[in-house]
């Protein structure tokens, strides 16, 4: 039984070593197949997985390969906000000059990723002149009579160990000469052979930055970490800090004096030069800064070198925006701020003239100048009974006559008499005394009602008919109309200048003339020849017994109004309001005896009241 089982046994194990064979002779043949040499890989000097993580060939094979697919890929948590910095004593001056809003100096926001995002950066490509230092990967690819491919890194003596070769010296070489020194190194043991090497991973750079820094000290910064990178890295220079002289020093000298304006105006990068470890990098103090404003590209405060002028300084803000006024421009010296201001410079001449230390640089824009009605084209809306109404675009000195002309001149039905101007200009002065009015009503209002509180008499009517009153006026706005000097038989507007955005409306002759207020019959009646107002007033019913009839005014059709009272000085020779003539398009309004006797006694009539406010007709009708 014993002997059976041995049998066995032996046979078992010949047939695995048939197999064996087979799988080797199978891989011999593909690769023949191929014309892929064996070639021998091997990675020394590796660091051990931290924490006694398995490593690559443990976690293989299938269920591995399963893990990586469904696991995620790590989170990069993003840095948190920092505050900025605190802005100089200069910078809070501008900005005070500038209404409030902050300029910040040319070239503090340059900015790059900090912490995590740093780190995990795409490694750029290695350029030719970066030294090779220790912890530094190499990649050597040898074929020929030797086929071999090495992944090594550079010890703390600054070597690369080459198997079967020894050591070679790399700490200090550049990478454009690494291939020659490896092949040197190589020829002592092989012959016959092609080779390749690169630097495929830095080490990071331990840097001391120094100075007018927000954050002083050592920092570690990314391998290929500029002069300029490692700044941005620690918030650049402070408030009190140069953009301009910036000294990387290396073995306690000055290798180069950057000047980030350099790289800013012109993108040369010569001057920024990859960092080493052990270099110290010296932020100085700022030099004369100057600041420009307005209508440039780039509206900063920049320091300048001596000898730089106004020119230099309109350059490195960007030149000129595309509505500048690049006929003079406005320097604010600091010598001279107090006593004589800014002074106009005209340009070019003052291209070449030298900055002081705290001046304020100013263009203005072209669209701000424009605002000067002697300066811009007028663009005016005309409608109504004119022959092609319509938006013209007319000259600056451009006149109501003009406005007419470019129009195809006025119908037949045009009534002159009542055109009307509206202003946007004088719709916002008109909206500041409408304010302004209707305030104090209020306050005559709150007065009339507590005189009347102290002779005990009866509130309630006197508080509805008030609030009434307060909200209808709240309810009107003035329209920014301009009451024009022509008369009821006019064929001509007069010659006034017109401002852009202007609306010129020419209306149909009105033959009516209305009668609204305290009136027994309101409502609008036909004109009859050579009538007055007094005519109108009796087709209406005549006054209520609470009309206030002495306040009665009426409202040309051209927008000016007329009042009853005397004191006024509207009063003619033929002796009352109502033998005035009435014109088509009158509107007569007839207050009650509450509004005048009760509110506005002693202060100022309705009439005063409405046309200081340029109420609308509209606004009439509806009390």
């Amino acid at each position: 039984m014993q002997a059976a089982t041995t049998l066995k046994t032996d046979r078992l194990l010949g047939f695995q070593r048939v197999l064996g064979l087979w799988a080797l002779f199978a891989a011999l043949a593909a690769g023949a197949q191929t014309g892929t040499p064996l070639q021998s890989v091997t990675r020394v000097q590796q660091q051990a997985p931290a924490n006694g993580a398995p490593t690559a060939d443990a976690a293989s094979g299938p269920q591995a390969e399963r893990d990586n697919r469904q696991r995620p890929p790590p989170a990069v948590e993003a840095p948190a906000k920092e505050p900025e910095p605190e802005p100089g004593e200069f910078e809070r001056l501008v900005a005070q000059s500038n209404g409030g809003v902050p300029v910040a100096r040319l070239g503090a926001s340059a900015r790059r990723s900090t912490g995590l995002l740093a780190e995990r950066e795409t490694p750029a490509r290695v350029p030719p002149n970066y030294v090779i230092q220790v912890g530094d990967e190499v990649t050597v690819s040898v074929w020929g009579s030797v086929d071999a491919q090495w992944v090594l890194r550079v010890d703390r003596a600054g070597r690369l160990t080459l198997p079967r070769v020894g050591p070679v010296p790399l700490a200090g070489e550049t990478v454009a000469g690494l291939e020659d020194r490896l092949r040197a190194r190589l020829l002592t043991v092989f012959k016959g052979f092609e080779l390749a090497a690169a630097v495929t991973d830095v080490s990071p750079v331990k840097v001391h930055i120094t100075g007018f820094v927000e954050r002083p000290g050592d920092v570690v910064v990314p391998g290929l970490t500029t002069v300029s990178g490692a700044l941005a890295l620690v918030r650049g220079p402070a408030a009190g800090g140069s953009f301009r002289r910036i000294l990387l020093v290396r073995d306690e000298r000055v290798v180069v004096s950057f000047d980030l304006y350099k790289q800013l105006r012109q993108g040369k990068r010569s001057d920024d030069l990859l960092l080493q470890p052990g270099d110290v990098i010296f932020v100085d103090a700022a030099g004369p800064q100057a600041a420009v404003l307005g209508s440039v590209n780039r509206p900063t405060i920049i320091e300048f070198l001596p000898g730089e002028t106004v020119a230099d300084l309109l350059s490195l803000a960007g030149g000129f925006a595309p509505l500048a006024d690049r006929g003079a421009v406005l320097l604010e010296p600091v010598a001279q701020r107090r006593e004589k201001g800014a002074l106009q410079l005209p340009m070019p001449d003052a291209a070449g003239r030298a900055l002081s230390d705290g001046d304020v640089l100013r263009v203005r824009s072209l669209a701000a100048t424009a605002g000067s009605n002697q300066l811009r084209n007028k663009r005016v809306l005309v409608e109504g009974e004119v022959g092609s109404p319509g938006e013209y675009l007319l000259p600056p000195l451009a006149t109501l006559v003009d406005a007419l002309r470019a129009a195809g001149g006025t119908t037949q039905g045009a009534y002159l008499f009542g055109a009307q101007l509206i202003r946007g200009s004088v719709r916002a002065q008109q909206e500041v005394n409408y304010e302004r009015a209707l305030r104090e009503l209020e306050t005559e209002v709150v007065r009339a009602s507590t005189d009347r509180a102290s002779r005990t008499e009866d509130l309630t009517d006197l508080s509805g008919q008030a609030q009434q009153l307060l909200a209808r006026l709240r309810g009107k706005r003035p329209d920014g109309r301009i009451v024009l000097d022509v008369g009821p038989d006019a064929r001509d507007l007069p010659p006034l200048e017109l401002e852009d955005g202007d609306r010129l409306v020419i209306p149909t002759r009105n033959l009516g003339v209305g009668v609204f207020g305290s009136v027994y019959s309101a409502g609008s009646f036909a004109l009859a020849p050579q009538q007055d107002l007094g005519y109108f007033i009796r087709r209406a019913g005549g006054p209520t017994a609470s009309a206030d009839y002495r306040a009665a005014f009426v409202v040309r059709a051209n927008g000016s109004v007329l009042s009853a009272q005397p004191d006024v000085g509207l009063w003619t020779r033929k002796g009352t309001f109502e033998a005035q003539p009435a014109l088509p398009g009158d509107t007569v309004f007839v207050p009650e005896e509450v509004f005048r006797g009760r509110f506005v006694q002693g202060v100022r009539d309705w009439t005063q009241i409405l046309y200081q406010l340029g109420v609308g007709l509209a606004a009439f009708r509806t009390f």
